[in-house]
């Protein structure tokens, strides 16, 4: 645990400086000690609660904007952010002042010892009810029964989709991880699941089928026909001549080729060196033979050159360029479009980069 967060550093800072497992295993006693010391201030509005490998954070944002069609004022939380940590607490759809927010928290989260996910988590949390928002949209970290967010008054939950993840914590089957990730839905909840494959894991629920849009109309118990398309850095995101996607599993990469056109982009990735690795590159072969490796700020990651080997049995032509920035560079040069993947981190890494010089600029 850094030092106290005395306002010599930002919250950014203060935060960074802090691991993001927690290193006495995952619980919810501190965080619902946290919130006590607040409050509660997550007792003051009703949730939808997304949960799931992939999707969460599109799934949230577009359900928070179907509600705001609706008159409806809301709060929404996301993790993990790319360009900034300001991404993740907003409040009728632009970001909440994440200083002010972590503010609120900082003394309690201290004298407890809290977790950087806690303490992101009950700055959103107190954010919404200082702002009287009628409903949070809140998506879960890592699986769900454990997770810092269950503690909502849960009126929907979304499950967005299962995949074979972080099973050294929740488990090393789809059922049993999504046993895992369906545990916060209370038995007065609706639950929105892809498909019935789960079904069967929440007996006595309401269970419906469908997506953010359904878990918001379920919400709010009707049909609402506005128009929703979530724009959030590193998740789908169209530049000129390329896509920034964060797709860092097997899943979420098949994902990935499922939405885009075309099989001759340049590709450029780091991936983490604990994900299936080959698995990845094995789905992003259909979608173009040109592959740049790169690396990222993560210490997980798996070095470039190590990635180029692993690429080479995929790829037709792959390079190794270190720096990310040079190696986005290098994926133009070879040919458009460029797929920009594998990792949030390494998308991260690129926004800060292009802030950093459009501060010199």
């Amino acid at each position: 645990m850094p030092g106290p967060y005395d306002g010599s550093m930002t919250a950014a800072d203060w935060l960074d400086a802090m691991s993001p497992w927690p290193r006495d295993g995952f619980g919810l006693e501190r965080m619902r000690a946290l919130l006590a010391e607040l409050g509660d201030p997550q007792d003051a509005y009703p949730a939808i609660h997304v949960v799931g490998t992939n999707g969460k954070s599109t799934a949230t944002v577009t359900i928070e904007q179907l509600l705001r069609s609706e008159g409806l004022s809301v709060g929404s939380t996301i993790s993990p952010h790319v360009a900034s940590w300001s991404e993740r607490i907003r409040l009728n759809g632009v970001d909440a002042d994440f200083e002010a927010a972590v503010a609120c928290v900082r003394a309690a989260a201290e004298r407890l010892g809290a977790t950087q996910f806690e303490i992101v988590t009950a700055a959103a949390l107190q954010a919404f009810a200082d702002a009287a928002v009628d409903v949070a949209v809140v998506e879960a970290g890592l699986g769900g029964r454990y997770d810092a967010t269950n503690v909502l008054r849960t009126r929907v939950v979304l499950l967005t989709s299962v995949g074979l993840e972080h099973t050294d914590v929740l488990g090393d089957t789809l059922e049993a991880i999504a046993t895992e990730k369906l545990a916060v839905a209370p038995p007065d909840a609706i639950v929105i699941l892809p498909d019935a494959t789960y079904a069967q894991l929440v007996p006595g629920r309401d269970v419906r089928l469908g997506g953010a849009r359904e878990a918001a109309e379920a919400f709010v118990g009707h049909v609402i026909t506005a128009d929703a398309r979530a724009v959030l850095p590193g998740r789908f995101e169209r530049r000129d001549g390329e896509v920034r996607d964060g797709a860092h599993n097997p899943d979420g990469a098949r994902h990935l080729v499922e939405q885009l056109d075309g099989d001759d982009y340049t590709i450029v990735a780091s991936i983490l060196a604990d994900k299936d690795v080959d698995a990845m590159l094995r789905v992003l072969r259909d979608l173009g033979s040109r592959f740049v490796a790169t690396s990222s700020s993560s210490a997980r990651a798996l070095p470039a050159d190590e990635l180029a080997l692993l690429a080479r049995q995929h790829f037709e032509h792959v390079e190794v360029v270190d720096d990310p920035v040079a190696a986005v560079a290098r994926a133009h040069e070879l040919g458009e479009p460029v797929l920009v993947t594998g990792s949030l981190y390494l998308l991260g890494d690129l926004a800060q980069a292009e802030q950093r010089a459009s501060w010199r600029g």
